[in-house]
Protein backbone atom coordinates (compact mmCIF):
# COMPACT_ATOMS: atom_id res chain seq x y z
CA UNK A 1 0.00 0.00 0.00
CA UNK A 2 2.99 2.33 1.10
CA UNK A 3 4.36 1.98 -3.12
CA UNK A 4 1.06 2.68 -4.39
CA UNK A 5 0.67 5.91 -2.16
CA UNK A 6 3.76 7.29 -3.38
CA UNK A 7 3.09 6.77 -6.74
CA UNK A 8 -0.41 8.40 -6.58
CA UNK A 9 1.48 11.32 -4.69
CA UNK A 10 4.23 11.37 -7.81
CA UNK A 11 1.59 11.55 -10.25
CA UNK A 12 -0.11 14.19 -8.72
CA UNK A 13 2.96 16.39 -7.87
CA UNK A 14 4.39 15.70 -11.48
CA UNK A 15 1.61 15.68 -13.94
CA UNK A 16 -0.84 17.83 -13.10
CA UNK A 17 1.11 21.18 -12.74
CA UNK A 18 2.17 20.76 -16.37
CA UNK A 19 -1.40 19.76 -17.47
CA UNK A 20 -2.18 22.87 -15.51
CA UNK A 21 0.35 25.33 -16.79
CA UNK A 22 -0.60 23.65 -20.84
CA UNK A 23 -4.27 25.48 -20.76
CA UNK A 24 -2.66 28.36 -18.83
CA UNK A 25 -0.12 28.89 -21.98
CA UNK A 26 -2.98 28.29 -24.54
CA UNK A 27 -5.96 30.33 -23.36
CA UNK A 28 -4.63 33.81 -23.38
CA UNK A 29 -2.47 33.43 -26.51
CA UNK A 30 -4.58 31.81 -28.88
CA UNK A 31 -5.08 34.15 -31.33
CA UNK A 32 -0.94 33.40 -31.85
CA UNK A 33 -1.26 29.71 -31.31
CA UNK A 34 -4.13 29.92 -34.36
CA UNK A 35 -1.76 31.47 -36.39
CA UNK A 36 0.60 28.82 -35.81
CA UNK A 37 -2.03 26.10 -36.23
CA UNK A 38 -3.21 22.95 -34.18
CA UNK A 39 -0.18 20.86 -35.18
CA UNK A 40 2.80 22.50 -34.45
CA UNK A 41 1.17 24.19 -31.07
CA UNK A 42 0.58 20.85 -30.04
CA UNK A 43 3.88 19.86 -30.73
CA UNK A 44 5.07 22.83 -28.79
CA UNK A 45 2.67 21.90 -25.99
CA UNK A 46 3.54 18.40 -26.14
CA UNK A 47 6.74 19.08 -25.42
CA UNK A 48 6.91 21.51 -22.98
CA UNK A 49 4.20 18.95 -20.89
CA UNK A 50 7.15 16.44 -21.06
CA UNK A 51 9.35 18.74 -20.17
CA UNK A 52 7.49 19.38 -17.09
CA UNK A 53 6.54 15.83 -16.44
CA UNK A 54 10.57 14.37 -16.68
CA UNK A 55 11.63 17.56 -14.87
CA UNK A 56 9.25 17.35 -12.07
CA UNK A 57 9.68 13.75 -11.64
CA UNK A 58 13.55 14.39 -11.48
CA UNK A 59 12.70 16.21 -7.77
CA UNK A 60 9.62 14.23 -6.98
CA UNK A 61 11.01 13.20 -3.35
CA UNK A 62 11.58 16.98 -2.67
CA UNK A 63 7.77 17.76 -3.77
CA UNK A 64 6.10 14.63 -2.68
CA UNK A 65 6.61 15.81 1.16
CA UNK A 66 6.02 14.21 4.38
CA UNK A 67 4.30 11.05 3.82
CA UNK A 68 1.90 11.67 6.33
CA UNK A 69 0.80 7.88 6.83
CA UNK A 70 -2.14 5.43 5.62
CA UNK A 71 -5.63 6.37 6.85
CA UNK A 72 -7.83 4.29 5.94
CA UNK A 73 -11.08 6.08 5.99
CA UNK A 74 -9.13 8.63 3.61
CA UNK A 75 -8.55 5.28 1.22
CA UNK A 76 -12.78 4.94 1.49
CA UNK A 77 -12.78 8.26 0.67
CA UNK A 78 -10.90 8.32 -2.06
CA UNK A 79 -12.46 5.12 -3.40
CA UNK A 80 -15.88 6.84 -3.67
CA UNK A 81 -14.40 9.87 -4.59
CA UNK A 82 -12.62 8.17 -7.53
CA UNK A 83 -15.85 6.12 -8.59
CA UNK A 84 -17.79 10.25 -9.08
CA UNK A 85 -14.82 10.92 -11.05
CA UNK A 86 -15.04 7.73 -13.19
CA UNK A 87 -18.94 8.21 -13.93
CA UNK A 88 -18.40 11.79 -14.66
CA UNK A 89 -15.25 10.66 -17.36
CA UNK A 90 -17.76 8.10 -18.57
CA UNK A 91 -20.39 10.55 -19.39
CA UNK A 92 -18.07 13.40 -20.49
CA UNK A 93 -16.49 11.76 -22.83
CA UNK A 94 -19.31 11.05 -25.13
CA UNK A 95 -19.54 14.67 -25.96
CA UNK A 96 -15.69 15.95 -25.17
CA UNK A 97 -13.69 13.78 -27.87
CA UNK A 98 -9.87 13.49 -27.30
CA UNK A 99 -9.49 16.10 -30.36
CA UNK A 100 -11.62 18.83 -28.28
CA UNK A 101 -9.84 17.52 -24.60
CA UNK A 102 -6.59 18.76 -26.53
CA UNK A 103 -8.15 22.09 -27.81
CA UNK A 104 -7.83 21.30 -31.47
CA UNK A 105 -10.85 23.15 -32.54
CA UNK A 106 -10.20 26.43 -30.38
CA UNK A 107 -6.95 26.36 -32.34
CA UNK A 108 -7.89 25.95 -35.85
CA UNK A 109 -9.57 28.82 -36.99
CA UNK A 110 -11.04 27.50 -39.98
CA UNK A 111 -12.47 24.95 -38.03
CA UNK A 112 -13.91 26.11 -34.73
CA UNK A 113 -16.14 23.33 -33.98
CA UNK A 114 -19.54 23.34 -32.36
CA UNK A 115 -20.65 24.45 -29.00
CA UNK A 116 -21.21 21.04 -26.55
CA UNK A 117 -24.49 21.93 -25.06
CA UNK A 118 -26.23 17.91 -24.46
CA UNK A 119 -25.71 15.68 -22.31
CA UNK A 120 -23.43 16.51 -19.09
CA UNK A 121 -23.34 19.89 -20.59
CA UNK A 122 -26.85 20.39 -20.37
CA UNK A 123 -26.21 20.52 -16.35
CA UNK A 124 -23.15 21.72 -15.74
CA UNK A 125 -20.79 23.96 -18.12
CA UNK A 126 -17.14 22.37 -17.02
CA UNK A 127 -17.80 18.71 -16.18
CA UNK A 128 -14.24 17.74 -17.08
CA UNK A 129 -12.89 20.45 -14.47
CA UNK A 130 -14.97 18.81 -12.10
CA UNK A 131 -13.51 16.19 -12.54
CA UNK A 132 -9.81 16.93 -12.28
CA UNK A 133 -10.41 18.60 -8.94
CA UNK A 134 -12.43 15.32 -8.05
CA UNK A 135 -9.88 13.16 -9.22
CA UNK A 136 -7.23 15.05 -7.33
CA UNK A 137 -8.95 14.73 -4.18
CA UNK A 138 -8.86 11.10 -4.62
CA UNK A 139 -5.45 10.88 -5.51
CA UNK A 140 -4.75 13.29 -2.63
CA UNK A 141 -6.86 11.14 -0.12
CA UNK A 142 -5.45 7.80 -1.25
CA UNK A 143 -1.76 9.16 -1.28
CA UNK A 144 -1.83 11.26 2.00
CA UNK A 145 1.53 13.00 1.45
CA UNK A 146 1.84 16.95 2.25
CA UNK A 147 2.88 17.33 -1.71
CA UNK A 148 -0.63 15.76 -3.10
CA UNK A 149 -2.19 17.81 -0.51
CA UNK A 150 -0.68 21.05 -1.58
CA UNK A 151 -1.50 20.60 -5.07
CA UNK A 152 -5.27 19.57 -4.58
CA UNK A 153 -5.53 23.10 -2.62
CA UNK A 154 -3.71 24.45 -5.72
CA UNK A 155 -5.70 23.22 -8.07
CA UNK A 156 -9.05 24.51 -7.43
CA UNK A 157 -8.09 28.38 -8.07
CA UNK A 158 -5.82 27.12 -11.02
CA UNK A 159 -8.90 25.32 -12.73
CA UNK A 160 -10.82 28.26 -12.25
CA UNK A 161 -8.07 30.66 -13.70
CA UNK A 162 -8.30 27.78 -16.32
CA UNK A 163 -12.16 28.18 -16.48
CA UNK A 164 -12.47 31.75 -16.78
CA UNK A 165 -9.81 31.80 -19.63
CA UNK A 166 -11.62 29.04 -22.10
CA UNK A 167 -15.04 31.07 -21.04
CA UNK A 168 -13.41 34.25 -22.71
CA UNK A 169 -11.90 31.97 -25.45
CA UNK A 170 -15.75 30.60 -26.09
CA UNK A 171 -17.13 34.04 -25.90
CA UNK A 172 -15.00 35.04 -28.16
CA UNK A 173 -15.73 31.99 -30.44
CA UNK A 174 -19.27 31.24 -29.86
CA UNK A 175 -21.13 35.18 -29.19
CA UNK A 176 -24.49 35.10 -28.20
CA UNK A 177 -24.51 31.15 -28.53
CA UNK A 178 -22.31 30.63 -25.26
CA UNK A 179 -23.56 33.65 -23.51
CA UNK A 180 -27.29 32.38 -23.92
CA UNK A 181 -25.59 28.65 -22.79
CA UNK A 182 -24.09 30.40 -19.85
CA UNK A 183 -27.50 31.83 -18.25
CA UNK A 184 -28.91 28.66 -18.20
CA UNK A 185 -26.50 26.04 -16.74
CA UNK A 186 -24.72 26.49 -13.95
CA UNK A 187 -20.46 26.27 -14.09
CA UNK A 188 -19.66 23.49 -11.64
CA UNK A 189 -22.42 22.52 -10.03
CA UNK A 190 -25.80 21.12 -11.52
CA UNK A 191 -29.01 22.56 -10.44
CA UNK A 192 -31.18 20.54 -8.03
CA UNK A 193 -34.22 19.98 -9.64
CA UNK A 194 -37.97 20.92 -8.06
CA UNK A 195 -40.40 18.43 -8.05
Amino acid sequence: MDTARYIFAVLIVSWLPPGMLWWLIVHPFVDVWRKIGPRPTLWIMGTLAIAGVIGLTAIRDLLVGPDLGTRYTLVVAAAGLGAITTWIAVIRRRQLTTRILFGVPELDKDNPGTLLTDGIYAHLRHPRYVEVWLGTLAYACFANYLGAWIVWLATGPMLHLVVLLEERELRDRFGGEYEAYMARVPRYLPRLRRG
